[in-house]
Parts: structure tokens; sequence; C-alpha cells
């Protein structure tokens, strides 16, 4: 096997933000046991709730994933546009981050390029991507390359675009120069905890899946959700964003994106919900093309707008 290339981290951050990602940083592929001992507690509580997949071995050990891995490139997109949802009670609320093209696309797309460079380097260069898509902690590895901090709603809060961001990462057979890891910036403030209508936030950066609007509406894939989730939706039928819209770094830093694919199409900003408790297979499949809303199937789309429907009737 012939020498890899020497390459600085410099370079390759500065081929990222060509490409057109807002935030990079490098990580190297080690894991601490205080890590590992938060993963395991977590899911020792049963917090996970149905989704098996948090449980697999390669969590915690990302050679698991790429065994020949000795840096992981990790980027961050900003989805953030300046629309709002309404607060009528006709009004479905869908999460942010869903209202455009799926971000899958669009990150995997740019991260594609990324390794693609990267490979074109050297023959012996080796990498693969991820965006939410693999068995990665992305959050953590985001921490470590100095992205931003894992905050108390568990989500990544950067200095530069709040918590607005997709994660992704690219992990190389390259030795590259790590980035100090991010530190903590939420201080004493607890408003996303104080403002989660189900409780969700259990501690500092620990979320109960089970209790989580955003699990319920996205993962759950029961015919009927759980009346103490069900009662407390306030309109929203794809994921929640109440801690995000409540965090004061995403009310002073939040910038419009420059991502033309993360604009929303033009029913997703304010839906009714009268109109997705009805929706049809046929229509659902043409409401939402190229969408992560496709995720949340045509019958749970109904079921999380009847749900919502129920609730306010109750308060009349």
């Amino acid at each position: 096997m012939n020498k890899l290339p020497t390459l600085s981290s410099s370079e390759v951050k500065q081929k990222a933000l060509e490409i057109g990602f807002h935030k990079v940083g490098v990580a190297v592929p080690s894991t601490s046991q205080e890590e590992l001992h938060r993963l395991r507690s977590w899911l020792a509580l049963g917090y996970q709730a149905d989704m098996i997949w948090m449980a697999n071995p390669k969590r915690q050990d990302v050679t698991l994933v790429m065994p020949e891995v000795k840096s992981l490139v990790c980027v961050a997109l900003n989805y953030y546009t300046p629309h709002q949802h309404q607060q009528g009670l006709e009004y479905a609320k869908i999460s942010r981050y869903a209202w455009g093209k799926d971000y899958h696309k669009v990150m995997h797309k740019k991260l594609k390029a990324l390794s693609a460079w990267l490979e074109s380097l050297h023959l012996d260069v080796k990498t693969r991507y991820y965006a939410d898509t693999g068995s990665i902690q992305d959050k953590v590895w985001a921490q470590k390359a100095g992205i931003g901090w894992i905050a108390k709603n568990a989500n990544v809060i950067s200095r530069s675009y709040g918590s607005w961001i997709f994660l992704g990462e690219v992990l190389t057979n390259l030795e590259l120069k790590p980035d100090i890891p991010h530190t903590q910036h939420c201080g004493t403030c607890t408003r996303c905890m104080d403002a989660c209508p189900t409780g969700a936030i259990v501690a500092d950066g620990i979320v109960d899946a089970n209790r989580c609007i955003a699990y319920h509406t996205i993962e759950n894939r029961s015919e009927k959700l759980p009346e103490e989730i069900s009662s407390k939706m306030q309109g929203w039928v794809a994921g929640c964003d109440i801690c995000q819209d409540v965090c004061p770094w995403n009310q002073r830093f939040a910038t419009v994106t420059d991502i033309e694919e993360f604009q929303p199409y033009p029913q997703n900003v304010a839906p009714s919900l009268a109109t997705l408790a009805e929706i049809s297979d046929e229509e659902w499949n043409k409401r939402f093309p190229a969408s992560a809303l496709r995720r949340i199937k045509p019958y749970m789309l109904r079921r999380n707008a009847l749900a919502n429907i129920k609730a306010f009737q109750a308060k009349l």
C-alpha cells in the first residue's frame, strides 16, 4: 500500500465550505467511558422507546462502522427560514426540518462530493458518509468537532445558527488534526425543559422518547397514540419544534439559510388539520414529493391530525 497523502484539516474544511456546508470540524475516533455510560444508561432506562436501532453496538464504537477510520469530518447545514407556524386551532404544525426538500437528499449530495474529492487525492483514501442514516452518534461527533454543543434539549446548538442545523459526517482513513471540542453554553437556562408540554426532557441533555411529541408523530407506528401524548400535542402532526422555538440561542442567532431546497413547500407551513385528518394515500403521495415527511405514513398523519382535533374539541 502506498503512503496516504498528507492533508491539512484547513484544506479539508475549505473544500467542505466550497461545496456548500455552513460549518465543518474534525474529530478523531475515540469514545470516552463517560460517553459510553451516558448512552448505555439512556438505553437501560428505555428512553429509546421502540427505536431498537439506537442499541446497535456500532453507536458505541465508530470503528465497527469503518475499521480503518482515522478521522471524522463533521459538517452542518443551516435550514432556518423566516416563516412562522400559525397558531389557530384549525392549523396543523409541521416541524421546520420537514418544510422543504428531504434534507437527506441535500446532505448526501454534498457529502458525496466531499467524499469523492478526498478519494480523488489518492487511490488508497477511503471514505464513508452519513447524514442521520447510519449507526453514528451525529451529535456527539459534532460537539467533538467543535461545531456546537449538545444542549439541554439534546439538540446541537451552534453559535452561528442556533440549533437549526442538519448534521453529517465523512469518515476517512486520512489522519487529520482534530478541532477542540465545543464547550457548553446553556448556563442556567431551562426554557426548553419548562416549555415541553409532555415533560420529555427529563434531565440536562436527556430526552425520554416515550414522552416526546416528535417521536410519537414520526416513529410511533401504532394506530392510536397514548392519551398522555395525544391530549398535549398543541397542533403538531409531524415532529415538534417547541424546545427549539423557545431557545434564546435560536431567537437571537437564527440566520436565514441560503439553500433553496430548504424553503417550505407551499402547503407545509400552515396546513389544515381537517384536511390532513382525511388525506388519502394518493393525495399524501402527491403532496409530499422528495420530502422527509414520507417517513410519516398516511395513516399516521391522519392519526396525528385527528388526535389534535379531538384534544382541541375537548377544551372547547
